[in-house]
């Protein structure tokens, strides 16, 4: 377990993004909204996105109704005794983060202190390019933010084990796009959300402690 006293915060983000977010319910009501106009998010409208994006909308109600929450996490989730945001970078296309949102949603909706808030990538290239992964703009990215802004961590784009299968076929080309998408979303049906949260519990014992390591405000 990481000593509180030897973390540090590293980066603050402009409160005025928040003013450009959305909670999940609005995200979710704007892709609804979209896809009635035979549109998704971002500046690629190709027949292929809204077909993910469609996709997308139905893996989500699927995790939304039967996703089962870890109660170690949904303890740990408790803990937090100052106010938190969690600000997600995402797309409505991204088929990791219909796999993702709705466990860190029913995550947040658990405590009070904790403000789940989304941005979409393609409006923010500022935002995404703090946390790129190996160069590179995947999502989702969940970063944990105080209430000052400050950033506590992140986690993202995928759980370890589909990340690691992913990196190496991107090196073995094994697999086509296709043939890995299909597969990785075969991983996450079977997987269930275990992976994310296991790792999520890990990063959030991180959070809690770098948020109680912060001098108290003066009233």
């Amino acid at each position: 377990m990481l000593n509180a006293n030897t973390l540090r915060i590293e980066m603050n983000i402009s409160p005025e993004l928040l003013r450009t977010t959305y909670d999940y319910s609005t995200y979710r009501a704007l892709i609804d909204g979209l896809l009635e106009e035979g549109k998704t998010t971002g500046a690629n409208q190709s027949e292929s996105y809204i077909s993910y994006a469609l996709m997308n909308q139905k893996r989500m109600r699927k995790w939304e109704k039967i996703g089962k929450i870890n109660l170690e996490l949904k303890e740990r989730v408790m803990d937090v005794d100052k106010p938190m945001t969690w600000l997600v970078i995402t797309e409505g296309w991204c088929g990791d983060a219909a796999q993702i949102l709705p466990f860190v949603a029913k995550l947040a909706e658990e405590n009070p202190m904790i403000n789940m808030q989304l941005v979409l990538r393609d409006e923010h290239p500022e935002l995404m390019d703090m946390f790129l992964t190996n160069g590179g703009r995947s999502i989702p990215i969940i970063i944990g933010l105080s209430e000052k802004m400050e950033v506590l961590g992140h986690w993202g784009p995928r759980p370890e084990p589909i990340q690691r299968e992913f990196l190496e076929n991107k090196i073995s080309g094994a697999k086509t796009g296709k043939e890995f998408s299909e597969y990785m979303h075969l991983w996450y049906a079977k997987d269930k959300g275990v992976s994310f949260q296991s790792e999520f519990l890990a990063i959030l014992d991180v959070w809690i402690q770098k948020l109680q390591s912060l001098p108290v405000q003066a009233g």
